[in-house]
């Protein structure tokens, strides 16, 4: 991006059915999680990812073996941008076990590693909570300094995020990182927020 957040660089509408655009976007198959110690196994099957009425559903399984599958895209190697005003639609899951995320990572990635490459989390939900999402940045100069900083908000206890559908935004410039939710923010950082570790945003 230019760096303006008023200008449009770019969206995807998931207008229509079926799969999704791979000039955009990447699926990750496979199990384990990344480090994460999930149980369930990506795929690209259509039980678990599929474009309906522009709407893209991903879908948790527990399959008849007992195993369980969902799904896991990327824009890796596709789209980046470098500050930005960025919104997704989304309605989660409330499920116990489940983990949904909106997340971006440094696309120096490849050649530093995580955390030096900095992850900045629009949203992530436990479904053991669902009225309550965390806005979260990683950082660190290596793994074995790995920080995170971090904030929640709640909806009223009496809606979680499956009712409906919120935006999760993050405006993010050469200043800072503001996340927000349904246009209102919720938490702020600046870049003294690393302390002595680096800065990658």
């Amino acid at each position: 991006g230019s760096g303006n957040n008023d200008v449009l660089a770019w969206s995807d509408e998931f207008d229509g059915d079926g799969s999704i655009n791979n000039e955009f976007w990447n699926y990750e198959t496979g199990s384990g999680g990344w480090g994460n110690q999930e149980v369930q196994v990506y795929t690209t099957n259509s039980t678990n990812i599929v474009k309906e009425n522009g709407v893209l559903k991903i879908t948790a399984v527990k399959e008849s073996n007992g195993t369980y599958t969902s799904a896991r895209i990327t824009t890796q190697n596709k789209i980046d941008f470098k500050y930005a005003r960025i919104d997704i639609r989304a309605k989660l899951p409330s499920v116990a076990g489940t983990w949904p995320a909106l997340w971006m990572l440094g696309d120096n990635f490849s050649s530093v590693g995580w955390p030096r490459c900095g992850e900045i989390d629009i949203m992530e939900l436990i479904g053991s909570s669902p009225s309550t999402v965390h806005g979260t940045l990683h950082f660190g100069a290596d793994w074995t300094q790995h920080n995170y900083i971090g904030q929640g908000t709640s909806l009223p206890m009496d809606q979680t995020f499956a009712d409906e559908f919120h935006v999760f935004s993050i405006d993010w410039s050469e200043e800072g990182i503001t996340w927000l939710i349904d246009d209102q923010p919720f938490y702020s950082v600046t870049s003294g927020v690393t302390g002595s570790q680096p800065y990658p945003f």
